[in-house]
């Protein structure tokens, strides 16, 4: 029995940790324009600019680059180790 009420408890407070704050009032934001169009921003991290080699052609490509890597090597090169690198960690 008290091993039960230990667990629920820990259950309700699990829970309750992803339960929204009614309670706390919304932050105001306000979003910025960028009016150049040579500075477009990542969908992906919108803190940074869009690298130049990801433009959208490969499928699940939305500039997600953060390290700048797409413009050392070339694009397939990356595509094709990472996919390699994916498969020898799933054995």
């Amino acid at each position: 029995t008290m091993l039960r009420s230990i667990v629920f408890g820990a259950c309700v407070a699990a829970t309750s940790a992803f339960a929204p704050m009614a309670g706390l009032p919304k932050a105001q934001t306000r979003a910025v324009a960028v009016s150049s169009p040579s500075m477009q921003m990542s969908p992906s991290v919108p803190f940074l600019k869009t690298p130049e080699a990801l433009d959208g052609t490969m499928a699940g490509d939305i500039g997600f680059d953060p390290l700048g890597f797409s413009s050392l090597t070339d694009i397939r090169f990356l595509r094709e180790a990472e996919i390699k690198h994916g498969r020898v960690a799933m054995l």
